[in-house]
């Protein structure tokens, strides 16, 4: 019976990692189930874009308020997994507090504990704001056509558990602290600020219950801390881990521009005879790469098999914050599009996907595709492809990249696009320009400009 809190901490941590291993192997494999894209180059732009935009959050800095309460949040969640590494050494061990007894139970210790304090009482204070913000204020970007019942509820279960989880801390600690005078099994820790508020809850308890009360929050705070490992990994929070990866293969080329398609432009060479030069690997973020000889892929895309997978990395990296949404014109002038939603459904059709093949089912050969399905033709068409979107998410995801391969689909496949679209790509064909005319009438429009010159 000495070892069986150990063995049961060791089962537990067992049955929690084989749990994330799989999901991550099956995140991994729903994420490869787009084209290859090279996003290997510059790599010193792509280190400096994931340590400014995904570790120091610069994008989210743009609106003070919420950015400060998020970086409490992040810090919290970073700094408080280092006390997280001290639970998982007690539970292997059957120690208590083992960096209390490795550098001694006051002095360093005290600060890096009152520092976790802070933070944990950080975290309740900012989840509560945002749950405000949520609940009460009902700020306008939370909202949405895509913000069904449970991208809602999501947001409020992770909110409430990371205030849950910091109370259990700071309980646990003035338990503990409580039991540092009655039982020398209880390392000496100093004064600790914020849980000393809650010591009076607990002095006059007995010493059995205390035992009972710490021990309590202890389980429940690493049983905790693994399932909402589990957790973030089928959430929208997902972006906790993935914002440093999807950053880093962001796509480092301007945001105006635009890439043609290498298939496209080899099979133009090839009808005008212009001799091929094996391409390079596309890393425009726009379309995947194909050698000369293979035969070529769906023109744009219909399904997520055609988009590449940095647009699929970026589908599972979003927290649904809204912020794309608010910014697109398009969206604001009453348009069906909302960028948000462009994303979350490319998570939802991969995810619908990968879960039929992993289970043996029709995967993409279910009658379903991600435009027409998912996306629909008003909402592909009403993109400005103003880039505002792509500006203001916080962990560059590109919305407007999915937009344009599913917008090119219409085009070069369906030639589904608008009656108006269609007259102007024919235009351009024939004419060199948008407007019906030759090309040798081209300047007739200034003839009228000189003759006002000369009279």
């Amino acid at each position: 019976m000495e070892y069986l809190p150990q063995i049961l901490f060791l089962i537990i941590l067992g049955a929690a990692s084989w749990i994330i291993a799989k999901r991550v192997a099956q995140i991994r494999k729903n994420i490869l189930l787009g084209r290859e894209v090279d996003r290997s180059d510059n790599k010193p732009a792509r280190l400096r874009n994931m340590m400014l935009i995904a570790f120091g959050q610069k994008k989210m800095f743009k609106r003070i308020v919420p950015a400060i309460l998020h970086l409490f949040v992040y810090v919290g969640f970073l700094v408080i997994n280092i006390e997280v590494l001290e639970f998982i050494i007690d539970g292997f061990f059957g120690t208590h507090r083992f960096f209390a007894t490795l550098i001694g139970g006051q002095g360093l210790y005290t600060v890096l504990m009152n520092i976790f304090e802070f933070l944990a009482f950080a975290v309740i204070v900012s989840c509560a704001i945002f749950l405000i913000r949520r609940k009460v204020i009902k700020v306008d970007r939370f909202g949405g056509q895509e913000m069904t019942s449970w991208p809602k509820t999501d947001a409020t279960i992770i909110l409430v558990t990371e205030i849950v989880l910091m109370i259990a801390i700071l309980s646990m600690n003035a338990a503990d602290s409580v039991l540092q005078g009655r039982d020398p099994h209880y390392v000496e820790t100093g004064t600790l600020f914020f849980s000393s508020f809650l010591k009076p809850l607990f002095t006059d308890l007995s010493t059995t219950t205390l035992i009972a009360i710490e021990r309590v929050a202890w389980w429940f705070h690493i049983i905790g801390i693994l399932a909402f490992a589990i957790y973030i990994l089928y959430s929208k929070h997902l972006h906790i881990f993935l914002a440093f990866p999807n950053t880093y293969y962001a796509n480092l080329n301007l945001k105006g521009k635009m890439h043609n398609m290498p298939d496209v432009t080899r099979e133009v060479k090839t009808m005008l005879g212009i001799p091929l030069d094996e391409p390079a690997a596309s890393t425009d973020g726009n379309a995947g790469t194909a050698p000369a000889q293979q035969e070529i892929a769906t023109l744009g895309a219909k399904d997520v098999n055609d988009l590449h997978w940095k647009n699929i990395m970026d589908a599972y990296s979003c927290t649904q914050c809204g912020r794309c949404t608010d910014e697109c014109p398009a969206n604001q002038t009453g348009k069906k599009l909302s960028p948000r939603k462009i994303v979350m459904d490319t998570r939802a059709r991969a995810e619908e996907v990968g879960q039929s093949i992993a289970k043996g089912g029709p995967g993409f050969e279910d009658g379903k595709t991600l435009f027409r399905d998912y996306i629909t033709e008003e909402e592909i068409n009403a993109c400005t492809t103003c880039n505002a979107c792509v500006e203001a998410c916080p962990v560059n995801i590109d919305p407007l990249s999915v937009i344009l391969q599913i917008r090119r689909y219409m085009a070069m496949e369906e030639s589904s696009s608008p009656q108006e679209w269609q007259v102007m790509f024919q235009n351009i064909e024939t004419s060199f320009a948008p407007w019906k005319f030759p090309p040798s009438d081209r300047f007739k429009w200034a003839d009228s400009l000189k003759n006002s010159a000369k009279n």
